[in-house]
C-alpha cells in the first residue's frame, strides 16, 4: 500500500459510542483511514473544507443539522464525496433511509442491535468493510482496487454470446411477448428504481417483481416512496396473494420471495418463506429468480441492476435456459458494477443498456 492513496472517512454521529466503534472499524480495514469525527452535521461541513475526505458515515438523526441537510449541502458543494447513513430500525427511520438514498447517498447500514460493545462492533464491520471497497472501486481509489465488492464473484468461464438456442426461445425470438417482469438490485437500487419505474406506463399489462436488498421496515418504506411517483401500483408484497398485471411486487426484507401455483391452478401467487440466505442475501435475487422460470417458460423478462455482489448470476442462469429475455444495466450507470458483471462475462444477457434506456427495454419486450 505504500505511496497509494487510502480512502479517507470522515466520521459523522452525535453518539460517542458510535463514533468510537466505527472509527476503530476504519482504522482497522486495509487501504482505509480515518480523516476525523464530527458529532454534528455543521461541523462536519466545517471539517469537510480542510479534511476533504472521500466519504461520510453519516448519522440521519442528529441535532443542530442532520444526515439529509448534510447531503443536501454535499451535493451542492462537494457532489465528489460520497456518503454511507446510519440508519435505525424504525419506521422514522426507514422513511429518513429512502430520503438520503434519493438524495444520492452511496448506501447505508443499520445501527447494531447487539447489546455487546464488541458484538457492535463487529456487526459494524461485516456491513461497513464491502461498501467501502465497492465505494472505491466504484471512485477508482487505488488502495482498494481490484477487490472484489460484497459476496464474492463465482469463477467466470466465458460463453459465446446467446444465441437464442435454449429451449423454444430460437423459434420465439422477435415473436413472443413476456408476461411478467423480475428485477434484482441493490447497491444504488432505491435511487435507480426511483428513475426507471416511473418511465413504465400504467398499463404495461404484467406483474413486476423486484428483489432490492434491504432490511425489514425499509422495503415497506420503498415501495411507499415509489408508489407516489409511479402510473403503476408499487406494493410490498404479502404472502398468498396473486400477482396482478399494473402492479410492481417488492420481497420484504428479512423474507424470501417466490411464485408458487394459485389455488385455483391458473393463477400465480406469491409466497414468503423462512428459508436460509442465498449469497448472504434475505431476499435473495436468485431464490426469486429460479421460481419465475418454473412457471413462465419463454415468457418472461428479467432485469439485473446496480448492486455489490453476484446474487442473480445462478437464476439468471436458470432463466437463460429457461428461453427467458434478460437486460442489463450497463457498467456506466450503475453505482456498483457487481451484479450484472458476471452475467454479462458469461454471455447471459440479451442486451445491455444504460438505466435510462430499462425501462423502453421492458415495455418492447411485453409488448411485442
Amino acid at each position: 500500500m505504500i505511496g497509494m492513496k487510502k480512502l479517507s472517512v470522515l466520521v459523522v454521529d452525535d453518539t460517542i459510542v458510535y463514533r468510537k466503534a466505527i472509527s476503530d472499524v476504519i482504522e482497522e480495514i486495509p487501504g482505509v483511514e480515518l480523516a476525523g469525527v464530527a458529532h454534528n452535521g455543521k461541523i462536519a461541513l466545517a471539517k469537510i473544507k480542510t479534511l476533504q475526505p472521500d466519504i461520510l458515515t453519516l448519522d440521519i438523526e442528529m441535532p443542530v443539522m442532520n444526515g439529509l441537510e448534510v447531503l443536501q449541502e454535499l451535493r451542492a458543494k462537494y457532489p465528489k464525496i460520497g456518503a454511507i447513513m446510519l440508519s435505525t430500525l424504525t419506521a422514522e427511520g426507514s422513511d429518513m433511509t429512502m430520503k438520503a438514498l434519493e438524495l444520492g447517498a452511496f448506501d447505508f447500514i443499520l445501527k447494531p442491535q447487539t447489546k455487546g460493545q464488541a458484538e457492535g462492533k463487529k456487526a459494524i464491520k461485516q456491513l461497513l468493510q464491502p461498501m467501502l471497497k465497492a465505494f472505491a472501486q466504484s471512485r477508482g481509489v487505488p488502495a482498494l482496487r481490484g477487490k472484489t465488492t460484497g459476496t464474492a464473484r463465482p469463477s467466470v468461464t466465458k460463453v459465446p454470446p446467446r444465441k437464442f438456442t435454449s429451449l423454444n426461445r430460437k423459434k420465439t425470438a422477435g415473436k413472443s411477448k413476456s408476461e411478467i417482469v423480475t428485477i434484482g438490485i441493490s447497491t444504488g437500487g432505491p435511487n435507480a428504481l426511483s428513475q426507471m419505474l416511473p418511465q413504465l406506463p400504467g398499463d404495461l399489462g404484467v406483474p413486476v417483481l423486484i428483489v432490492q436488498h434491504m432490511p425489514p421496515v425499509f422495503t415497506k418504506s420503498l415501495a411507499n416512496s415509489l408508489d407516489k411517483k409511479c402510473a403503476l401500483h408499487v406494493k410490498e408484497a404479502e404472502d398468498g396473494e396473486n400477482i396482478l398485471p399494473n402492479v410492481v411486487y417488492i420481497a420484504p426484507g428479512g423474507k424470501q420471495m417466490k411464485l408458487v401455483a394459485g389455488l385455483d391452478g391458473q393463477n400465480r401467487r406469491i409466497k414468503l418463506t423462512n428459508d436460509p440466505p442465498e449469497n448472504s442475501c434475505k431476499p435473495s435475487v436468485d431464490y426469486l429468480f429460479r421460481s419465475v422460470g418454473d412457471y413462465y417458460v419463454g415468457r418472461t423478462t428479467a432485469v439485473i441492476m446496480t448492486g455489490m455482489g453476484s446474487d442473480g448470476t445462478k437464476g439468471l442462469a436458470v432463466l437463460r435456459d429457461k428461453a427467458a429475455y434478460i437486460i442489463g444495466q450497463d457498467e456506466a450507470s450503475c453505482v456498483v458494477y457487481g451484479m450484472p458483471k458476471t452475467p454479462a462475462e458469461l454471455g447471459y444477457i440479451d442486451t445491455v443498456v444504460p438505466l435510462n434506456k430499462i425501462a423502453e427495454e421492458i415495455v418492447k419486450s411485453v409488448k411485442k
